[in-house]
């Protein structure tokens, strides 16, 4: 039996939204998410096939850099929760082209939540994945695996150097260095898809300045983010003295404990 056959099911472009709620209304929020939202506003449409909830309490919150960041901002801390979803490769557009409308109609039912505030939203398109283990959970299942936790690492190229150079010398400079003999099981890295305005009924910020530069990458954790957090620290000094390209976002997230109102109360 083969370990490594591939399978046809392969994500091709994720939703990636960072949010938060008004003070206040953390209760409110989760409950209207987790309950109502991510299900009417993402799972139930066509070709997103998987989708997970993260959260930053404070004391996650307080490790992120740099700040200022143009990802999160004006605080680096802002962005309680994130939300991402897999999108079936050669779909993208089939499963975009039903969201806004689907988002439209919610909103006028009285099925949307005024107070909130979107961060970071962008869809983005897959690169690929550098795995720690020859046979590895695959990327596909990451948001069923239940791990401990996550990162995400935002990196803007420098000018000057073209984009597979720098995927060449993370890949063999410094994600070895990183995942190997650690909790960080995988790490995926993803293309803002560019876009010129939104006609969405919600504000949206327009934080990328370069797609072509920009990368976010998300890292999944076998462990509490805080116990491999100075290897993110390390990894990321590594990146800025390289002059290939600068993290202009850092930060751990836990796991959502679905069903209940768990850290809504240590937001802040």
């Amino acid at each position: 039996m083969t370990l490594q056959k591939e399978f046809p099911v392969k994500v091709g472009s994720m939703l990636f939204t960072m949010v938060d709620p008004h003070k206040g209304h953390e209760v409110a929020y989760n409950r209207w998410y987790e309950r109502d939202h991510f299900y009417a506003g993402c799972m139930i449409g066509p070709w997103l096939f998987a989708g997970a909830r993260w959260v930053a309490p404070k004391s996650l919150k307080d490790l992120r850099f740099p700040d200022p960041s143009q990802i999160a901002g004006p605080s680096v801390r802002d962005g309680s929760y994130v939300s991402t979803y897999w999108i079936l490769e050669g779909h993208h557009e089939e499963h975009v082209d039903w969201a806004l409308p689907q988002v439209h109609w919610l909103y006028s039912n009285d099925r949307g939540f005024a107070e909130r505030t979107h961060v970071h939203t962008y869809l983005y398109t897959y690169d690929w994945t550098q795995y720690r283990d020859e046979d590895p959970v695959p990327i596909e299942l990451a948001f069923h695996h239940q791990y401990a936790g996550m990162t995400s690492l935002a990196i803007e190229r420098d000018p000057g150097i073209r984009a597979e150079e720098l995927d060449q010398w993370l890949k063999n400079e410094v994600l070895p260095e990183l995942l190997n003999d650690s909790p960080i099981a995988s790490c995926a890295s993803w293309s803002p898809i560019p876009r010129e305005g939104t006609n969405s009924p919600m504000t949206i910020p327009n934080n990328v300045s370069d797609p072509d530069r920009f990368r976010m990458q998300m890292y999944f954790l076998e462990s509490d983010p805080r116990e491999t957090w100075d290897r993110f620290v390390d990894a990321s000094n590594k990146i800025n003295a390289s002059g290939k390209a600068k993290v202009v976002f850092a930060s751990p997230w836990l796991p959502t404990d679905v069903g209940t109102d768990k850290y809504t109360d240590q937001l802040w």
